[in-house]
C-alpha cells in the first residue's frame, strides 16, 4: 500500500500537519470505520467515515462523520435546501471523487464536492479521516480538516440508540 495518494498530496500541498496510518481493510467484515478504529487503537468517535450522498438526486455532497454515528439524512437535505438525501452509488461516487469505495476522502477529490463535517468531530483533539485508499487514514486536527476543504460544520449525525435504550424498564 502506498502512502502517496491524491488525498495525502492535497494535505501536504495545503501545509497541514498530518500523519498517515494504515489498517487491514476487510470490506466483508462489517463497518470499515469501526475496523479502522480497532486496528489503530483509537476511540471510534475520532475515526471519521467519508460518505457521498445526493440531495434531491441532483446535488452531490461529501459527509464526514464519526465511524460510530448514523447520518441524519433529513438534516443533510435541509442544509442544502432539499427534501431528501440518499447514498450515492459507489460507481457514481468514484467517477466524481476519483476514489474507489472504501477509499473515499474529502481531500484531493477529482471534482471537489461540498463537504459537511459532523459538529461532534470538532470536539476531538485529532481525527482520523480516509487518506485516499482502502486501509489508509490521515490523522489531523479537525479544524485543519475543516479549513482545507472549506467544510460546513453541522449537526448531521448521532450515535445509534442501543436497542434496549428505547424499551421501558420492566420490574
Amino acid at each position: 500500500m502506498t502512502e502517496q495518494t491524491k488525498a495525502t498530496e492535497f494535505l501536504a500541498a495545503s501545509g497541514v500537519a498530518f500523519s498517515v496510518h494504515d489498517y487491514e481493510y476487510a470490506p466483508g467484515g462489517g463497518l470499515i470505520g469501526m475496523q479502522a478504529a480497532s486496528s489503530i487503537g483509537v476511540d471510534p468517535a475520532c475515526v471519521l467515515k467519508t460518505l457521498v450522498v445526493e440531495v434531491d438526486r441532483k446535488t452531490p455532497v461529501c459527509l464526514v462523520v464519526p465511524a460510530d454515528h448514523k447520518v441524519n439524512f433529513k438534516k443533510v437535505a435541509a442544509l442544502f435546501g432539499g427534501r431528501n438525501a440518499r447514498m450515492m452509488s459507489p460507481e457514481k461516487s468514484a467517477e466524481l471523487t476519483g476514489f474507489r469505495s472504501g477509499g473515499t476522502s474529502p481531500f484531493g477529490q477529482a471534482t471537489q464536492l461540498p463537504v459537511v463535517l459532523s459538529d461532534t468531530a470538532m470536539a476531538q483533539p485529532k481525527v482520523y479521516i480516509n487518506a485516499g485508499d482502502q486501509g489508509l487514514v490521515a490523522c489531523l486536527a479537525p479544524a485543519d480538516a475543516q479549513r482545507v476543504v472549506d467544510a460546513r460544520v453541522a449537526d448531521i449525525s448521532a450515535p445509534p440508540t442501543p436497542p434496549d435504550a428505547a424499551q421501558p424498564i420492566k420490574n
